[in-house]
């Protein structure tokens, strides 16, 4: 392990925008077939339906698609986003690095800014990566962006809490990189587990949101 983490250095040394894209576009492919994975297993469980009594297979384009997500998005734009995030912060705003308010400030300009971002990425990629039409990519982000938005939005903030008191910047891709290998499969999941009834209480809720709208005009 310990050859493995200076091996890990040196590229990073040398090629950090390669380094954060490689090891991002691995780590949402293995997500990506944990999340597969995930998805049988449940069906085996609760769903008991003939395709859950067949044996696991990997989708290896699916899984093909979610890589190319981590190379061509996560890695390349995850590394400019965290260290020009931290420049403008200490830069512009003056912060002192590690303190309450710098992290703070980092982890909420996170949240509301590339968090959302990124979804919204990730759900319309992978619409039309498998070949779905524009309309059935705006229904797709209806069903899953707020049901991800929210359950990742009470997650995230801790684990960067830490990630911005603790870890130096130079490894904090790094870190948001392992954390990834569970995003990847928890969006995965998400995405997959297309009109499942839990979601119906996010599009419930968004239905009478704009009803509450159409009255007020």
């Amino acid at each position: 392990m310990l050859r493995i983490w200076k091996w890990y250095q040196s590229c990073l040394s040398l090629h950090p925008v390669k380094t954060q894209v490689i090891s991002s576009g691995f780590l949402w492919g293995i997500g990506d077939i944990a999340a597969q994975y995930i998805t049988h297993s449940t069906a085996k469980r609760h769903l008991q339906c003939k395709d859950a009594e067949e044996e696991f297979k990997v989708n290896w384009k699916r899984v093909a698609i979610t890589s190319t997500f981590g190379f061509g998005f996560v890695g390349p734009v995850g590394h400019f986003w965290y260290e020009g995030l931290d420049r403008l912060i200490k830069v512009r705003l003056q912060l002192r690095p590690k303190s309450a308010k710098f992290v703070a400030t980092k982890v909420a300009m996170d949240g509301l800014i590339f968090g959302p971002f990124d979804l919204f990425v990730f759900f319309t990629y992978m619409g039309f990566s498998m070949g779905k039409s524009v309309a059935q990519v705006k229904e797709d982000l209806k069903r899953d962006f707020l049901p991800a938005l929210i359950l990742e939005g009470g997650i995230w903030p801790i684990v960067q809490v830490a990630n911005f008191r603790y870890v130096p910047v130079r490894y904090q891709l790094l870190y948001v990189n392992i954390f990834c290998l569970l995003d990847s499969a928890f969006l995965s999941w998400i995405e997959q587990q297309k009109d499942a009834p839990w979601k119906e209480r996010f599009t419930s809720f968004n239905s009478l949101k704009e009803r509450g709208g159409e009255g007020r005009f």
